[in-house]
């Protein structure tokens, strides 16, 4: 079960430099659809174990595997999921034993994460504030998750580096988000919004997406070291994600702050 409700969780959210608030609404008024694998999310629901078998391999190289605990191999990590939306990563990650804080701009999307994992038994902090007010109280993870926010943002450069100030020293930072290129534009925007309607037409902004070479560069002036990358593409024929050397659609990133 969760802990009891948490500041903010009722209210306005608050304001930051990095929220879009016309991306903010959109994805507000999914709602309980958040969890409809057949529903407007369903593409993320497919690439859902993917990204998670990537965090979940990468961590345990990092900070290895607790003894006796062959399901639970996240234990005694701290994670923080920025933009956590409904919860589709944040629970699966608590389920492998991570201590998970979510967080989401969005009082309705905490609302219906926070209902979604009560029902489950799944403990995680979920909270209705900013990448920013949290920084600004010193708080440290061990990891955090920036996955598929990035594009979203308003300020990417200055919303990196507030997440990087979330991560302790010998923590990891994830992010994942869409590549700028003419094939991202095909795929990602032609492609999943206007053809196959697997999202909202207008849910991604081309001009929005992030060249890896621009993401590393605002990793390493905020002081983090990326040490670890993967593409992600999708098989029609198996409707299926898989990694891959191909970064040019959708990509992932990790990066560690030296000790």
């Amino acid at each position: 079960m969760v802990s009891g409700q948490k500041a903010g969780s009722s209210g306005v959210a608050p304001r930051a430099a990095s929220i879009d608030q016309r991306e903010l609404d959109q994805f507000e008024r999914l709602g309980a659809d958040w969890w409809r694998a057949d529903g407007p999310m369903a593409a993320l629901h497919k690439f859902n174990p993917t990204r998670i078998r990537w965090l979940r391999d990468r961590m345990t190289e990092h900070f290895g595997k607790p003894e006796g605990e062959p399901i639970r191999v996240l234990a005694n990590i701290r994670l923080l999921d920025i933009g956590c939306g409904g919860g589709l990563l944040s629970e699966p990650l608590a389920r492998l034993g991570a201590q998970v804080t979510g967080i989401d701009p969005a009082p309705g999307n905490v609302d219906i994460a926070r209902h979604h994992a009560e029902s489950g038994g799944i403990a995680i902090d979920y909270r209705a504030v900013t990448a920013e007010d949290l920084a600004a109280s010193g708080a440290e993870f061990d990891v955090v998750c920036a996955m598929e926010v990035i594009e979203h943002v308003v300020d990417p450069a200055a919303f990196i580096g507030v997440a990087a100030k979330l991560v302790r020293p010998g923590g990891l930072l994830f992010a994942a988000t869409l590549n700028r290129t003419l094939k991202s534009f095909a795929l990602a925007i032609v492609g999943a919004e206007y053809v196959l309607r697997w999202v909202e037409p207008g849910t991604h902004q081309w001009e929005k997406f992030i060249k890896p070479v621009e993401l590393e560069d605002w990793l390493y002036d905020a002081g983090l070291d990326v040490t670890a990358r993967t593409g992600v593409v999708y098989n029609p024929l198996r409707d299926t994600w898989s990694e891959s050397r191909d970064m040019d659609v959708n990509y992932m990133l990790m990066a560690e702050r030296p000790v």
